[in-house]
């Protein structure tokens, strides 16, 4: 994905390997990074469900998302993960429940669509609101 994101379709990621700040807390070089950011993608996978920042990085992102009433945050699912495994992320299954979010294992089928996605959605508006859908935008009656 890093490729198609930073090399094609030309977007600056927040990697924590390269961007985090060394000798400053995990928490504020988490927080930084996801207020500084125009958009937060968050990656889900098993994996991401069972590191030990999961539950903050979500936390921080939603706190933003609904502090600022502003469309800043887009799931993206790695792997198909069951409902029941997203039940001890009561904010991530919250937001899963009421927003759209994009599936990498759908991509394999329509790649081009996929990244079409990804990208309508990292060039969304900053305007949240209960008619606008993350993938599609404005919703008209």
């Amino acid at each position: 994905m890093l490729p198609v994101l930073e090399g094609e379709q030309g977007w600056r990621l927040c990697l924590h390997h390269r961007d985090f700040l060394p000798g400053k807390s995990i928490i504020e070089n988490i927080t930084d990074a996801i207020y500084g950011s125009r958009k937060t993608i968050c990656v889900i996978s098993r994996h991401y469900l069972q590191s030990e920042w999961c539950s903050t990085e979500i936390q921080m992102a939603s706190f933003r998302l609904f502090d600022e009433q502003k469309d800043v945050l887009i799931l993206l699912f790695l792997e198909e993960i069951p409902s029941h495994h997203l039940s001890p992320y009561y904010r991530m299954r919250k937001l899963v429940k009421k927003r759209t979010y994009l599936s990498w294992p759908q991509a394999v089928q329509h790649p081009g669509v996929f990244w079409q996605n990804v990208q309508r959605a990292l060039q969304t508006g900053d305007v949240l609101n209960e008619n606008t859908d993350l993938l599609t935008g404005p919703t008209v009656c």
